[in-house]
């Protein structure tokens, strides 16, 4: 098997990350720098970081969290803490996709890649649904713009769903649905009709949704999530 996905199929991370942790010269099999295309098995030595890893499968597990603000979205940070620390596993868990440190809400964790690529990969089209509170009175061509896509210095952002709109103490709040994952593409979008976030948090990705988690509260993905997500 390909190392990228034997080292997916363990929990190590996305077929992304082993091959870019590859090029970075921080993976060695049996003592060498491996290709990214190198064929491994059970009986190979893999180092990481130095460091030899396990190679039994690990059972796969899957997690929805309600993310606080203050908490990376990253598996290990010398300066900031983590999502991972939120939950009680002794599984190597990543997160699915990002949520930038001052944003709350639905985050997806698991040791699983294939399933990290079903949902990261474009061709998923997935919709993630937050719910933001921006400063001032949007227009109705803000609004407008927001909905049919936005010139950002990386491109012209892709069209999005508003809803629920509601003006309140030269306050905005809306619920907005994207199917796009770039850096801190909400925040970016709203500075574009100048204004700013307030507060942004995410509610929804496909058909999971947050339901009645509580800030920093995570529970397993039920047997209807995680078909839906492997059916993506």
């Amino acid at each position: 098997m390909r190392i990228n996905k034997f080292l997916a199929s363990i929990g190590i991370g996305s077929r992304r990350e082993i091959d870019k942790m590859i090029l970075e010269n921080r993976i060695k099999v049996n003592g060498k720098i491996p290709e990214p295309g190198l064929k491994v098995d059970n009986n190979d030595i893999i180092e990481i970081d130095g460091e030899k890893i396990k190679l039994e499968i690990e059972e796969k597990v899957y997690y929805k969290l309600n993310k606080p603000k203050g908490y990376l979205s990253a598996v290990k940070d010398k300066r900031e803490k983590t999502v991972v620390e939120l939950i009680k596993t002794d599984k190597r868990i990543f997160p699915i996709g990002r949520l930038d440190l001052d944003t709350e809400g639905l985050l997806l964790l698991t040791n699983d890649g294939e399933i990290f690529n079903k949902v990261m990969h474009p061709k998923s089209e997935i919709y993630k649904k937050y719910f933001v509170i921006a400063k001032g009175k949007l227009s109705k061509f803000d609004i407008k713009k927001l909905k049919e896509g936005i010139e950002l210095e990386d491109g012209k952002t892709l069209p999005a769903i508003i809803e629920n709109i509601e003006y309140k103490n030269d306050k905005t709040s809306f619920y907005i649905a994207i199917r796009e994952g770039r850096n801190r593409q909400i925040r970016r979008m709203i500075k574009a009709v100048e204004s700013r976030v307030i507060y942004l948090k995410r509610v929804k990705i496909g058909e999971i949704d947050l339901g009645d988690l509580k800030i920093g509260d995570y529970k397993k993905l039920t047997k209807k999530e995680l078909n839906y997500l492997k059916n993506l």
